[in-house]
């Protein structure tokens, strides 16, 4: 008797562990992210001649997302948006001054939800927006902040781990004197593994090596190709500057544009202003395409240390841009604007869960899509106040339907986009209307033809039914880096 209850025992323990070992073990994510790069990649199409061989060749072995948007375009409220769930416009998250943990105390991010849900989570370099006070430790296991290529720019109450050292000679390297902060570009006297998003590539790299008890969520942020475009000359070299060609931008452009619209684009106006009338504008795009193709080689460091490891059949590849980038297109240099330019990024999702790799999808999705589409793709449960909606349908079927994305800049202030149109309401009530098929560089505003009123009122049903208002700015809270609380002024 005895004999045969060792052997059953022996039956059902071989039996469960034949049941675990067939059983699929979640996947892991590598949650990749540039800063700043609009569609100037080969896989978009964005730039002729541009050199991205490593974002393209991820773009063949999985899917990319060809009309991806981002939630708002600008560092903060973008990345607020994608990481939280959350509109926006639902959150009051708007701008770059702005601290999210003690003003949404209940959200739980995304890099939390994996870490509650039995993910080892980990992070370097740019996630969050990189200002202290973004990156609350409790989210992360293991977590490296930024290290800048420009130390001697940064304020220390906003980065208190940044070691300030004196400028290098010949700063502002750009040789444009007294220009403004960080606006700089050109080569540093540094080798390339001396660069500051190569100390996230090693920390990643070095993470991927290991092996792992649990299945992790490893988030990687580069600067690049964010200002100051600083680039070691070979990817310099890459755009002899006679074969630079600057973006169409006529005169003209801004003429049936509302006045809003105007002043988005006036913002920083000086700076494109002092660019173009020093002649400086063609250096300035090959400095922004030698970052672009920087950033490419170290995302191509990521991906063949992802190859080498044992993780690499069971890890779901995401790459992504916070927000697009303006290079005098609509006379505006940076983002901040409800444009294709401002809002059209590269996304590509590689790995288990996907299907038909190297199929462009061409619907209008979004970055608020990632957190649901991950949760789906790793088997966890839904987090119920997530406002994007999963990318799944789209990853198994090329084809499939799906509503417009929306964009948000600043309060009140909204973008829908189709796979074909593009309809802005400010918050003044005035509109923009581009047929982005006809008309790629949004040239002509149809908004008052009234052959597209019916139109418009379709794309309008589409637009935040909640404007909340704009979160306390930074200013408003003493931050205590050491012991990562908040204390709202006054209080």
């Amino acid at each position: 008797m005895r004999g045969n209850m060792l052997t059953r025992r022996a039956f059902l323990a071989s039996a469960a562990a034949a049941t675990a070992a067939a059983a699929p073990s979640r996947p892991n994510v590598l949650f990749v992210s540039v800063d700043d790069m609009n569609d100037w990649v080969g896989c978009l199409r964005g730039y002729p001649g541009v050199q991205t061989p490593n974002i393209d060749r991820l773009a063949q072995r999985g899917v990319l997302f060809a009309n991806a948007h981002c939630a708002s375009p600008l560092c903060n409220p973008s990345r607020a948006a994608l990481l939280l769930g959350q509109r926006p416009s639902t959150t009051g998250m708007y701008n770059n001054d702005q601290f999210w943990p003690p003003v949404i105390p209940d959200a739980v991010s995304m890099p939390m939800y994996f870490k509650q849900n039995g993910y080892h989570v980990a992070g370097a370099g740019k996630v969050f927006h990189h200002t202290a006070g973004n990156n609350p430790p409790s989210q992360w296991d293991e977590l490296q902040l930024q290290v800048f290529d420009d130390p001697w720019y940064r304020r220390a109450d906003w980065y208190p781990w940044n070691k300030r050292v004196p400028a290098p000679p010949g700063i502002p390297l750009n040789g444009l004197d007294n220009f403004q902060g960080e606006f700089d570009w050109g080569v540093l006297p540094y080798q390339e593994q001396a660069y500051g998003d190569q100390r996230a590539i090693e920390f990643g790299s070095k993470f991927l090596a290991k092996s792992h008890a649990k299945p992790f969520f490893l988030a990687i942020g580069l600067w690049h190709p964010h200002i100051p475009m600083y680039a070691p000359q070979k990817y310099f070299d890459l755009y002899p500057p006679e074969k630079v060609t600057l973006p169409e931008a006529p005169a003209d452009d801004l003429d049936d544009v509302p006045k809003m619209g105007q002043e988005f684009a006036a913002f920083r106006r000086s700076e494109h202003e002092r660019i173009v009338s020093t002649g400086k504008h063609k250096d300035a795009v090959r400095s922004y395409l030698a970052c672009i193709t920087f950033a490419d080689a170290m995302v191509g460091q990521l991906l063949d240390a992802l190859d080498k490891s044992a993780h690499a059949k069971n890890t779901v590849i995401v790459f992504w841009s916070d927000n697009g980038w303006h290079l005098g297109e609509k006379q505006h240099w940076h983002k901040s604007t409800l444009w294709q330019r401002s809002t059209h990024i590269p996304l590509i999702i590689a790995g288990p869960g996907t299907a038909k790799p190297g199929v462009n999808r061409t619907q209008a999705v979004s970055l608020l899509d990632l957190y649901p589409t991950l949760l789906d793709l790793c088997g966890l449960p839904k987090n119920p106040r997530n406002e994007g909606l999963s990318l799944v349908p789209q990853l198994r079927n090329p084809k499939a339907k799906r509503p417009p994305a929306v964009i948000t800049y600043l309060e009140g202030n909204h973008a829908v986009r189709t796979e074909r149109w593009r309809y802005i309401r400010y918050r003044d009530n005035t509109e923009e209307l581009y047929d982005c098929v006809a008309d790629p560089h949004e040239w002509r505003n149809l908004a008052g033809d009234p052959a597209h009123t019916k139109l418009k009122a379709e794309l309008a049903r589409h637009l935040p039914t909640t404007n909340a208002k704009a979160q306390p700015q930074r200013t408003e809270f003493d931050f205590d880096f050491a012991t990562n609380t908040y204390r709202r002024k006054g209080k």
